[in-house]
């Protein structure tokens, strides 16, 4: 294996990590969105979102990188106060400290490799850094891949869940909650 490493995304990344990330969700997402969604996304204008996150924020966005390719993404930031809520709507009492993982994809092909560990690893080092004390993420129920990765970081669902429209099929999710400080195995 060529040398793993993670880094801050520059503004130069966006087209890559547009591009990781459709091609990703079509793959791992094939059976869990529709079809019209999928072919629905928008290359230029993820690519436009990516590049301005990772210039104004508010979520910091890491890549994966093997030898020369980027091969993965994370973003993560401070959670909005509506996504720490339970099910009533109240939010969780350390909203103030939460960080929500927004995204965390390795292309298919890459996978298997620790790159995911990597990426959650510095996200959550750099949460902590900015003052986080836990961290959150929503992953589709029937995502089985993406479930299993975050339960081994010992992530645990806190028995929040969500549906949402995704194209006219609902799509449920579940939250998952857990610890900023990550080793690597």
């Amino acid at each position: 294996m060529a040398e793993a490493t993670v880094r801050p995304a520059v503004p130069a990344d966006a087209g890559e990590i547009a591009r990781i990330q459709l091609d990703t969700w079509r793959t791992a997402y094939a059976d869990l969105l529709p079809e019209a969604v999928l072919e629905g996304l928008d290359a230029e204008q993820a690519a436009l979102t990516w590049r301005q996150t990772i210039e104004q924020g508010p979520a910091l966005v890491f890549v994966a990188v093997e030898g020369p390719y980027l091969v993965g993404f994370c973003a993560a930031g401070p959670a909005p106060q509506d996504e720490t809520a339970d099910a009533a709507g109240s939010p969780a009492k350390d909203v103030e400290t939460v960080a929500l993982v927004s995204t965390l994809l390795v292309e298919p092909r890459w996978g298997r490799r620790g790159h995911g560990g990597r990426l959650l690893a510095e996200a959550g080092r750099a949460m902590r850094d900015a003052g986080s004390t836990r961290g959150i993420t929503w992953v589709p129920e029937a995502d089985k891949a993406t479930l299993g990765f975050f339960e081994r970081a010992r992530w645990v669902r806190d028995g929040t869940v969500r549906t949402l429209d995704a194209g006219g099929r609902p799509l449920r999710e579940v939250r998952m909650t857990g610890t900023l400080s990550i080793e690597l195995i």
